[in-house]
C-alpha cells in the first residue's frame, strides 16, 4: 500500500498574463513528497523551478496566477483555493522556504534575533521573552557561535554564510513539516556551500522534516536528495532516484547537464555544453520543448509533444518509445533552431 504523500502537487500551472499573451512559466508540473524525504528539483535558470515552489506557498505576485485545475495538497488539504488567512498560518509554520540571497531576504533594520522571534510570536503566540529564547536556541542549532550575543546583530554584521544560517534558523523556528530550500548555496563559496549542505542534512535527520531542494547543479542535488525531478520549459522532463539519474539518465537534457559537470580525473578534456538556451516561456517550441537543443532530434520530436509516464523512473521523451534512436545520437548536430 502506497503511503499518502505529505505534499502532493498535481498539474500545477502558473501563468503570467501580459499584452503578448500568457507566459507559461510552470506548465503542468506534478510530484509528491513523502514525510522525511528529500526531493531535488534541478534545471537551468528560466525552467520554472522557483516559480513552482513559490506557487506552493501562493507567493506568486500579480500578474502571475495559478490556473484552474491545478492542485497543491498538504496532508490532503487543498491550498490553491484556501483563504489567505489560512495560507498565512501555513507559511513559515507548516511549510517554510529558504531563499537564494539572504541579504535581500532579511530586513536590514531589524536584528536577526527579532526576525526569528517575529515568526515564533506570530505562529505560536509566544511571549517576547520566550520568542527571544527560541531565536537564541535556533541560532545555536544552526551553528552560529555565541548565539546570546549574535541575536542582537544586524544582517550586515554577519558574513554571507552566517546570514544563510540565520535564514535556515528562521525557516525552522516553528518546526515545519516541509522545508523548501531554493538554491540556498548559490551565493556562497565552495567551502561554505559544503557546510550549509551538511547542516541541512543534519537538521533534517534530527527534526524529521521533508525537504524540497532546488538547484541548477546536479552534483549538489545528488549529495542531499533521495529523489530528483528535472525541469525544462516549465515541465518535469525526468523523474528518478538520485542514484539512477547519475547511472542511467533517461532524458537528453539530463544527459547534457551531467556531461557539463567537470571531472577532476579528466583535466585535459574540454567541458561539454548544451547548445542554445531555454526558450522564452511565452514561445515554447511545438512538440518536445527540448528538441531545438537535442542531439537525438527527429521529425516526431518537432511535431508531437511527449507525455511524462507515471512511475518512479520516467522521462518525457520519445526515446522511451524508440530507444534505438539513441545509438549514435551524440554524433548528430542539434537542430539549427538552437543556434
Amino acid at each position: 500500500m502506497t503511503a499518502v504523500p505529505l505534499l502532493s502537487v498535481e498539474n500545477l500551472r502558473t501563468y503570467f498574463h501580459g499584452a503578448d499573451g500568457p507566459v507559461r512559466a510552470v506548465d503542468g508540473v506534478s510530484f509528491a513528497l513523502q514525510p522525511g524525504e528529500t526531493l531535488g528539483i534541478v534545471g537551468e535558470s528560466g525552467c520554472g523551478k522557483t516559480v513552482a515552489c513559490l506557487s506552493i506557498l501562493r507567493l506568486v505576485d500579480h500578474p502571475g496566477h495559478i490556473e484552474p485545475n491545478s492542485s497543491v495538497r498538504l496532508r490532503g488539504r487543498e491550498l490553491t483555493d484556501a483563504a489567505e488567512a489560512e495560507m498565512r498560518e501555513i507559511r513559515g509554520n507548516e511549510i517554510s522556504m529558504i531563499f537564494q540571497e539572504p541579504m535581500t531576504s532579511l530586513n536590514p533594520v531589524w536584528t536577526v534575533g527579532s526576525q526569528i522571534a517575529e515568526a515564533v510570536r506570530l505562529h505560536r503566540g509566544s511571549s517576547a521573552a520566550d520568542a527571544r529564547a527560541r531565536a537564541i536556541e535556533m541560532l545555536g542549532l544552526v551553528g552560529i557561535p555565541e548565539p546570546e550575543r549574535r541575536v542582537d546583530d544586524y544582517p550586515h554584521e554577519l558574513s554571507g554564510g552566517m546570514r544563510q544560517r540565520v535564514m535556515i534558523g528562521m525557516a525552522l523556528a516553528c518546526d515545519p513539516a516541509v522545508l523548501i530550500a531554493d538554491e540556498p548555496t548559490t551565493a556562497l563559496d565552495v567551502t561554505i556551500q559544503a557546510e550549509i549542505l551538511d547542516l541541512l542534512a543534519e537538521l533534517q535527520k534530527r527534526l524529521g522534516m521533508a525537504m524540497i531542494f532546488v538547484s541548477h547543479d546536479l552534483g549538489i542535488v545528488s549529495e542531499i536528495a533521495d529523489r530528483v525531478i528535472v525541469m525544462y520549459g516549465g515541465q518535469v522532463v525526468e523523474s528518478s532516484t538520485a542514484r539512477e539519474i547519475f547511472d542511467r539518465p533517461r532524458h537528453p537534457y539530463t544527459e547534457g547537464m551531467l556531461r557539463s559537470i567537470p571531472v577532476l580525473t579528466q583535466k585535459s578534456q574540454r567541458l561539454s555544453v548544451i547548445p542554445g538556451s531555454v526558450p522564452s516561456p511565452n514561445r515554447w517550441p511545438v512538440g518536445c520543448r527540448f528538441h531545438p537543443r537535442c542531439p537525438y532530434v527527429w521529425e516526431r520530436c518537432r511535431s508531437e509533444a511527449p507525455s511524462l509516464p507515471t512511475g518512479t523512473l520516467a522521462a518525457r521523451c520519445w526515446l522511451e518509445k524508440e530507444p534505438e534512436r539513441r545509438l549514435g545520437g551524440h554524433s548528430r548536430t542539434p537542430s539549427s533552431e538552437a543556434r
